[in-house]
């Protein structure tokens, strides 16, 4: 019998040695010159371009996500980043021109983006491919060295990952390292300039403590529970749509932004409930399981942790549709509850998966109580036509991000930094965002030879005081009194 062969575990030396070899790298300036940054970004979208197929059989291995779902939300998402970095890298690099105040007189000043040096990417299995490489586009176009580690919840896309980045980008300055907690750790044990972890606030805090003992800075996009609040004069029919493209439109509702749970009037749910029934049987037919435009559970831990929600005794007789399950192809039917109690597991955790909870309040002001008493989400969601509830909703409802009258499309505004706050994360990105999330501002100066003052240096006197105060003050006449000598009377 051959002997087996045992795999070889990724250990904190070899992760010592690869950040050594792209310290290396980096110091050697090769990733500042723009000529760099464009070629590498050229190439990411390119993969895009030549391996369409490729990752769409990774996603749908992984996830069975469908090829439209791929395309829009992954694929594409990624070549319009690498299109956004190419078009406007030259101008990010600009430095930015400063004013300067009587105090340096005379002089100028800008603000130089510097790259942050080696950066680690920690990635989801979601949306493993553009979760994986969005942040990716932002580190190299600020100048960084990169390693990226993907998810090994998504097997095929990680292993296309590591083929492809090996292929096609500068392995002296970019390398993927697959695996799972043992390979994660070992790098985490390292020391980077900047770490970026997209997923769940457990691990959230374990990277953030890992990366406190070298006081390196994080990007953490985790999640929470997004709620939708649901006003009445509304088009339900659009709103219904709208709802569901953004909970299972969205990887079947494994998504950071997917909407958490409904929140509306106890006088409109009814209607609201209709609706949905019709759009979801209009989307996915009488039997949704056999939906080939839903993701499945992403595997047999996930599917039992959300089958425990939907078994809990306390919600018992919520399911008002839905509610379908078959384990062995790890598939959940699009599931609403009516009315389910605030303390029951479904409401205290972030349910990411197929399960629609809709809370009911006597009026729909009520809808913001509930939220702001929680954590704050990565985003939040309001149908209304009504611009003073607009208005409350904006001003006073603390998330990632907002929307109002669709759910999960802010994403894909560039202009847009996405990001979330508090519990669901810290630090944004995406487009010239993702730029500046891996640089940094470095703040100059410029001064000549000339107009040199000797208010600033020994001896110090009572005239130089009172000419120093002036010029702290700003006032103009203050500082020709002092220069002059001239009294106030």
């Amino acid at each position: 019998m051959a002997e087996e062969v045992q795999k070889v575990v990724f250990d904190s030396g070899e992760a010592a040695a690869m950040v050594e070899e792209l310290r290396g790298s980096y110091r050697s300036g090769k990733t500042r010159s723009y000529e760099w940054r464009v070629s590498q970004l050229k190439k990411l979208k390119k993969i895009t371009e030549f391996h369409e197929k490729e990752i769409v059989e990774a996603l749908r291995s992984d996830l069975s996500k469908p090829e439209t779902e791929s395309f829009v939300q992954e694929i594409g998402m990624l070549k319009s980043a690498c299109k956004l970095a190419i078009k406007q890298l030259k101008s990010w690099m600009k430095p930015e021109t400063a004013k300067t105040s009587m105090t340096t007189f005379p002089s100028s000043a800008e603000i130089v983006s510097e790259p942050l040096g080696v950066i680690l990417i920690i990635s989801a299995w979601n949306y493993p491919f553009l979760l994986s490489l969005d942040p990716v586009v932002g580190a190299i176009a600020a100048g960084n060295a990169v390693v990226l580690k993907p998810s090994e919840l998504a097997p095929a896309t990680s292993s296309l990952l590591a083929k492809l980045l090996g292929e096609y980008m500068d392995s002296s300055s970019v390398r993927v390292v697959e695996g799972a907690v043992a390979e994660t750790s070992a790098l985490l044990e390292q020391k980077w300039d900047k770490i970026c972890y997209t997923g769940n606030g457990r691990v959230g805090r374990i990277v953030m403590a890992s990366a406190a003992k070298h006081l390196t800075p994080v990007l953490l996009e985790l999640g929470g529970k997004c709620p939708v609040v649901v006003d009445s004069g509304i088009n339900l029919q659009v709103a219904s749509r709208r709802i569901i493209a953004g909970k299972w439109g969205c990887n079947n509702g494994q998504a950071c932004v997917s909407p958490d749970h409904i929140i509306t009037t106890k006088e409109f749910a009814t209607k609201l409930v209709d609706a949905l029934k019709s759009e979801l049987d209009n989307f996915y037919g009488k039997n949704p399981l056999q939906s080939k435009d839903l993701s499945r559970i992403v595997n047999s831990n996930h599917y039992d942790r959300l089958t425990k929600l939907l078994d809990e005794d306390k919600i018992s007789g919520k399911v008002i549709h839905g509610g379908e399950r078959d384990k062995n192809n790890l598939r959940i039917a699009p599931t609403i509850l009516l009315d389910v109690p605030q303390d029951s597991l479904i409401m205290q955790e972030e349910i990411f998966g197929p399960l629609l909870p809709i809370i009911t309040v006597d009026k729909i002001e009520d809808s913001f109580d509930l939220i702001t008493s929680g954590t704050k989400p990565l985003a939040a969601y309001l149908f209304t036509n009504n611009q003073k509830l607009k208005d409350h909703f904006v001003g006073n409802v603390s998330a990632g991000g907002l929307l109002i009258n669709d759910t999960t499309l802010h994403l894909a505004v560039p202009t847009l930094p996405f990001g979330g706050v508090g519990e669901s994360g810290m630090g944004a990105y995406h487009g010239k965002f993702s730029f500046e999330a891996f640089s940094h501002k470095k703040a100059v100066v410029y001064r000549g030879f000339f107009g040199d003052a000797a208010v600033r240096y020994p001896p110090y006197t009572k005239g130089k005081l009172t000419l120093m105060k002036a010029l702290v003050g700003g006032s103009l006449l203050g500082i020709i009194r002092a220069l002059f000598g001239w009294s106030e009377a």
